[in-house]
């Protein structure tokens, strides 16, 4: 990532984006610009008492903080995740004690690190006072001051994405007129506002939380001075929100102006435009949502994974466990066990891996050699902690192997023109990817966080082929994978609509599903 400089005066009103790619920081020292070197988080490391420290994990869009008072060498650390070495290592980097876990909120689409971080520093756990889970917290109040020394953290209940949600005013110093920030979870983003529809399994309806939301936001959060910076707990590509920007700070006046939730309009307005056009939530998220509620076992991401020989990991795939193959497309399409499905580790791994297969499934890791506990490490991070050991790709051989066909967008574009017998094209891109650049001739669209819910749509065409394409060929494999493992002929399209040079058409309703 190149070297970013703003002026002082920018880094509190940004004018451009700063995003971030998960693999080096950008650090702001608090007396000169912002600078990035490759080497950590965004840091406020300045000369008054506050160190405060963004961590962002690009693959989940999820933003974290280390907050601390250089004169007292306390600290928190808000909306951990799940794998703690970094804030530890940070911590002692600047002399700091880890001394309580804040959580914004109980989150959905990811499993916190709060039992990891409590085990290995001994810190207390705070929810908002409102959080029902079933190991020990201390509760945090509406309006309740969080003392480190200088540094003053003030906590304000804003329900609306959850009943328990919370937002953390930070003080540089508690008289502080104007504070250093605001934490805001998933209350309010860049961009946006939380989705309030995704409790409703719990009881809780979308238009009695969007109500909440609103006043959450304007008698609450609205009532901050504008120069306020609003750090939330996720980033573009989140599910958690339909709107979210890539940049990772901005400021509340700067939000009031330009986020479309906060503009000026009465609350069934606001209920009816927050609750529509959401995406369908990736189906992990209510499983996630209850493991972060429970005291369940926690991660040591430093073990080692147990590596299996390809006749036990046949054993384990007979009594039920699913082969995870971790592998890029084309060599997974080239040579794989049977049955595996393909997520190739990388991007948004966590995340695909929770839309195709099922929470609490025992998984046997096959992947290029040494990348077996990257890969447990990040399946620990959505809760699918089954994994019974890893297979690597190289001692797979030559038997008891299968491939999967890629297609080519010129083989495609003749079976098109000359249908030599009866094949479906199944787009498994979002409807907004849809809506934008419209879709193959005749393709029907199941997106990919929907297909394993809808497959029952698809059994009477088993007989047919099915030609899965997404966006580039990623997404395809994964969906075509997944449906070989259920018995369907299904191939891929190599480099997916990119790759594509034939007719497009733009469904009016966004496709279906064959009838």
């Amino acid at each position: 990532m190149p070297k970013e400089s703003v002026t002082p005066e920018e880094s509190v009103m940004p004018r451009d984006p700063v995003t971030h790619d998960g693999t080096g920081p950008l650090i702001h020292d608090g007396t000169g610009p912002l600078t990035h070197d490759g080497t950590g988080p965004l840091k406020y490391d300045g000369p008054g008492p506050l160190i405060f420290v963004q961590f962002y994990l690009d693959c989940l869009s999820h933003a974290s903080y280390l907050i601390g008072d250089r004169t007292t060498g306390r600290a928190v650390v808000v909306d951990p995740q799940r794998d703690v070495n970094e804030y530890l290592a940070t911590a002692a980097h600047h002399g700091l004690t880890i001394e309580r876990v804040v959580e914004t909120h109980v989150h959905a689409d990811f499993l916190s690190g709060h039992l990891e971080l409590a085990e290995r520093t001994g810190a207390p756990i705070s929810y908002g006072s409102a959080a029902d889970v079933d190991f020990d917290t201390d509760p945090l109040a509406d309006g309740q001051h969080l003392g480190l020394g200088e540094v003053d953290l003030q906590i304000l209940h804003t329900p609306g994405h959850t009943p328990e949600s919370v937002c953390v005013v930070v003080r540089e110093h508690a008289a502080d007129p104007v504070p250093y920030g605001v934490l805001t979870g998933d209350t309010l983003f860049i961009g946006d506002v939380g989705r309030p529809d995704l409790l409703s399994a719990r009881g809780r309806s979308a238009e009695d939380m969007a109500r909440a939301l609103y006043r959450s936001t304007r008698e609450r959060l609205l009532t901050l001075p504008d120069e306020t910076r609003v750090f939330p707990a996720h980033g573009a590509g989140s599910a958690c929100g339909k709107n979210l920007s890539a940049e990772l700070s901005c400021t509340l006046g700067t939000q009031r102006l330009s986020n479309y939730a906060l503009a000026d309009m009465s609350e069934d307005a606001f209920v009816e435009v927050v609750t529509s056009g959401q995406s369908a939530a990736p189906a992990y998220f209510s499983f996630t949502s209850e493991r972060n509620r429970e005291a369940r076992p926690v991660l040591d991401e430093d073990a080692p994974v147990p590596a299996l020989t390809p006749d036990a990991a046949r054993r384990a795939v007979d009594d039920g466990a699913t082969v995870l193959d971790t592998r890029d497309p084309d060599s997974f399409a080239a040579a794989h066990l049977p049955g595996s499905v393909n997520v190739p580790l990388g991007g948004r791994f966590a995340e695909l891996c929770g839309e195709v297969l099922p929470a609490g499934a025992d998984l046997v890791l096959c992947g290029d050699p040494g990348t077996a506990r990257e890969a447990r490490n990040r399946l620990a991070r959505i809760g699918y902690d089954r994994v019974l050991g890893a297979l690597p790709a190289n001692a797979l051989g030559t038997e008891h192997v299968t491939s999967m066909p890629r297609v080519e967008p010129t083989a495609l574009a003749t079976r098109l023109t000359e249908n030599p017998r009866p094949f479906t094209v199944l787009d498994v891109r979002g409807p907004g990817e849809i809506h934008d650049t419209g879709t193959l001739p005749g393709a029907h669209t199941v997106p990919l966080p929907e297909l394993v819910a809808r497959m029952d749509e698809l059994t009477p065409h088993q007989h047919q082929s099915l030609v899965v394409m997404c966006a580039s060929g990623n997404r395809s494999s994964v969906a075509a994978s997944v449906l070989r493992a259920r018995g369907f002929d299904a191939d891929d399209l190599r480099g997916g609509f990119a790759a594509w040079r034939g007719p497009v058409e733009h469904p009016a309703h966004g496709g279906g599903v064959p009838a």
